[in-house]
Protein backbone atom coordinates (compact mmCIF):
# COMPACT_ATOMS: atom_id res chain seq x y z
CA UNK A 1 0.00 0.00 0.00
CA UNK A 2 2.83 1.90 1.06
CA UNK A 3 4.83 1.82 -2.61
CA UNK A 4 0.93 2.50 -4.26
CA UNK A 5 1.08 6.03 -2.05
CA UNK A 6 4.41 6.72 -3.00
CA UNK A 7 4.25 6.14 -6.86
CA UNK A 8 0.79 8.19 -6.54
CA UNK A 9 2.77 11.08 -4.86
CA UNK A 10 5.60 10.87 -7.33
CA UNK A 11 3.70 11.34 -10.12
CA UNK A 12 1.76 13.67 -8.78
CA UNK A 13 4.68 15.76 -8.05
CA UNK A 14 6.01 14.83 -11.70
CA UNK A 15 2.96 16.29 -13.21
CA UNK A 16 2.41 19.18 -11.11
CA UNK A 17 6.53 20.40 -12.40
CA UNK A 18 5.15 19.56 -15.90
CA UNK A 19 2.24 21.98 -15.97
CA UNK A 20 4.25 24.62 -13.69
CA UNK A 21 7.48 24.48 -16.06
CA UNK A 22 4.83 24.60 -19.34
CA UNK A 23 3.08 27.84 -17.70
CA UNK A 24 6.27 29.41 -17.31
CA UNK A 25 7.17 29.31 -21.08
CA UNK A 26 3.64 30.63 -21.58
CA UNK A 27 3.71 33.78 -19.54
CA UNK A 28 7.88 35.09 -21.52
CA UNK A 29 6.92 37.65 -23.09
CA UNK A 30 8.08 37.19 -26.81
CA UNK A 31 10.62 39.28 -27.87
CA UNK A 32 9.53 41.72 -30.41
CA UNK A 33 11.53 42.27 -33.59
CA UNK A 34 13.59 45.08 -34.06
CA UNK A 35 12.48 46.61 -37.70
CA UNK A 36 15.33 48.48 -39.10
CA UNK A 37 14.76 51.93 -39.98
CA UNK A 38 14.85 52.78 -43.43
CA UNK A 39 17.18 54.76 -44.92
CA UNK A 40 15.88 58.22 -47.15
CA UNK A 41 16.78 56.65 -50.32
CA UNK A 42 14.60 53.86 -49.07
CA UNK A 43 12.02 56.23 -48.08
CA UNK A 44 11.84 58.17 -51.30
CA UNK A 45 11.99 54.88 -53.41
CA UNK A 46 8.81 54.07 -51.26
CA UNK A 47 7.36 57.42 -51.85
CA UNK A 48 7.59 56.91 -55.46
CA UNK A 49 6.36 53.43 -55.51
CA UNK A 50 3.22 54.42 -53.96
CA UNK A 51 2.60 57.63 -56.01
CA UNK A 52 2.72 55.12 -59.60
CA UNK A 53 -0.62 53.84 -57.63
CA UNK A 54 -4.30 54.75 -58.09
CA UNK A 55 -4.48 56.10 -54.46
CA UNK A 56 -1.31 58.17 -55.16
CA UNK A 57 -1.57 59.47 -58.45
CA UNK A 58 -5.55 60.49 -57.03
CA UNK A 59 -3.62 62.52 -54.09
CA UNK A 60 -1.85 64.21 -56.62
CA UNK A 61 -4.20 65.08 -59.09
CA UNK A 62 -6.19 66.86 -55.68
CA UNK A 63 -3.02 68.82 -54.59
CA UNK A 64 -2.76 70.88 -57.70
CA UNK A 65 -6.56 70.94 -58.26
CA UNK A 66 -8.45 74.45 -56.80
CA UNK A 67 -9.73 72.73 -54.14
CA UNK A 68 -6.95 70.88 -53.20
CA UNK A 69 -4.71 74.38 -53.49
CA UNK A 70 -7.32 76.32 -51.13
CA UNK A 71 -7.21 73.40 -48.20
CA UNK A 72 -2.76 73.29 -48.45
CA UNK A 73 -3.35 77.02 -48.21
CA UNK A 74 -5.77 76.97 -45.29
CA UNK A 75 -3.79 74.03 -43.49
CA UNK A 76 -0.34 76.79 -44.15
CA UNK A 77 -2.21 79.12 -42.52
CA UNK A 78 -2.24 78.06 -39.78
CA UNK A 79 0.96 75.33 -38.92
CA UNK A 80 2.56 77.93 -37.03
CA UNK A 81 0.55 77.83 -34.03
CA UNK A 82 0.14 73.89 -34.25
CA UNK A 83 3.77 73.72 -34.14
CA UNK A 84 4.07 75.53 -31.63
CA UNK A 85 1.29 74.57 -29.61
CA UNK A 86 0.26 77.89 -29.42
CA UNK A 87 -3.92 79.50 -28.96
CA UNK A 88 -5.99 79.77 -32.21
CA UNK A 89 -8.85 82.00 -31.34
CA UNK A 90 -12.00 80.37 -33.37
CA UNK A 91 -15.97 80.97 -34.18
CA UNK A 92 -18.30 78.02 -33.94
CA UNK A 93 -19.95 78.15 -37.69
CA UNK A 94 -21.65 74.70 -37.80
CA UNK A 95 -22.43 72.21 -35.37
CA UNK A 96 -21.93 69.03 -37.62
CA UNK A 97 -19.87 67.86 -39.63
CA UNK A 98 -20.12 68.13 -43.76
CA UNK A 99 -22.39 65.47 -44.92
CA UNK A 100 -20.75 62.04 -45.33
CA UNK A 101 -18.11 62.49 -42.52
CA UNK A 102 -16.16 59.99 -41.22
CA UNK A 103 -14.35 61.63 -38.35
CA UNK A 104 -16.34 60.90 -35.29
CA UNK A 105 -17.51 63.70 -33.50
CA UNK A 106 -16.20 67.41 -34.61
CA UNK A 107 -17.45 70.73 -35.42
CA UNK A 108 -16.68 73.63 -38.28
CA UNK A 109 -15.16 76.79 -37.02
CA UNK A 110 -13.64 79.76 -38.26
CA UNK A 111 -10.23 81.11 -37.86
CA UNK A 112 -8.71 84.03 -39.45
CA UNK A 113 -11.44 83.86 -42.17
CA UNK A 114 -11.04 80.49 -42.87
CA UNK A 115 -13.38 77.16 -42.57
CA UNK A 116 -12.08 73.69 -40.56
CA UNK A 117 -13.12 71.19 -39.66
CA UNK A 118 -12.34 70.46 -35.63
CA UNK A 119 -12.46 67.11 -34.48
CA UNK A 120 -12.36 65.74 -31.05
CA UNK A 121 -12.03 62.34 -29.74
CA UNK A 122 -13.83 62.65 -26.39
CA UNK A 123 -14.05 60.63 -23.34
CA UNK A 124 -17.84 60.55 -22.57
CA UNK A 125 -17.10 62.58 -19.58
CA UNK A 126 -15.94 65.36 -21.88
CA UNK A 127 -19.00 64.92 -24.39
CA UNK A 128 -20.64 66.83 -22.57
CA UNK A 129 -18.81 69.81 -22.43
CA UNK A 130 -18.52 69.77 -26.19
CA UNK A 131 -22.13 69.30 -27.12
CA UNK A 132 -22.89 72.34 -25.10
CA UNK A 133 -21.03 74.71 -27.97
CA UNK A 134 -23.35 77.24 -29.44
CA UNK A 135 -23.25 78.67 -33.17
CA UNK A 136 -21.19 81.66 -32.86
CA UNK A 137 -19.53 80.54 -29.67
CA UNK A 138 -15.98 82.12 -29.43
CA UNK A 139 -13.40 79.76 -28.47
CA UNK A 140 -9.63 79.27 -27.62
CA UNK A 141 -8.35 76.11 -29.63
CA UNK A 142 -4.90 74.45 -29.45
CA UNK A 143 -3.93 71.82 -31.75
CA UNK A 144 -0.49 69.66 -32.35
CA UNK A 145 -1.72 68.80 -36.13
CA UNK A 146 -3.67 69.95 -38.88
CA UNK A 147 -4.14 67.43 -41.86
CA UNK A 148 -6.41 67.36 -44.92
CA UNK A 149 -7.89 64.88 -47.29
CA UNK A 150 -9.34 64.45 -50.69
CA UNK A 151 -12.54 63.82 -49.34
CA UNK A 152 -12.74 67.12 -47.49
CA UNK A 153 -13.18 70.64 -48.45
CA UNK A 154 -11.64 71.58 -45.29
CA UNK A 155 -8.51 71.45 -43.30
CA UNK A 156 -8.80 69.02 -40.52
CA UNK A 157 -7.91 69.66 -37.12
CA UNK A 158 -7.52 67.57 -34.07
CA UNK A 159 -8.92 69.55 -31.06
CA UNK A 160 -5.86 68.99 -27.96
CA UNK A 161 -7.17 71.80 -25.73
CA UNK A 162 -10.83 73.80 -25.94
CA UNK A 163 -11.56 77.07 -23.77
CA UNK A 164 -15.10 78.68 -23.82
CA UNK A 165 -15.39 82.17 -21.26
CA UNK A 166 -11.95 81.34 -19.97
CA UNK A 167 -13.24 78.00 -18.55
CA UNK A 168 -11.43 74.78 -20.26
CA UNK A 169 -14.39 72.45 -21.73
CA UNK A 170 -12.06 70.00 -23.94
CA UNK A 171 -8.55 68.47 -22.59
CA UNK A 172 -7.02 65.53 -25.04
CA UNK A 173 -6.23 62.59 -22.22
CA UNK A 174 -2.70 61.30 -23.72
CA UNK A 175 -3.32 57.86 -24.86
CA UNK A 176 -2.07 54.57 -22.62
CA UNK A 177 0.71 52.19 -23.84
CA UNK A 178 2.18 54.52 -26.01
CA UNK A 179 2.05 57.51 -28.76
Amino acid sequence: MKKIIYALILSLVVVSGLVFANCEIKNETPKKSISKTLSAAERKAGLKKWEATPDGIKLKKWKVSPQGKKVLAGAAKISKYTSTFTNMEAVVTSLSLPPGSLLGFGVMARINGEDYILRFEPQKSQLQQLQSLKVNDKIILKSHSVSYAPKYSYPIISGDYVERDSKVIYKRTPRKGGC
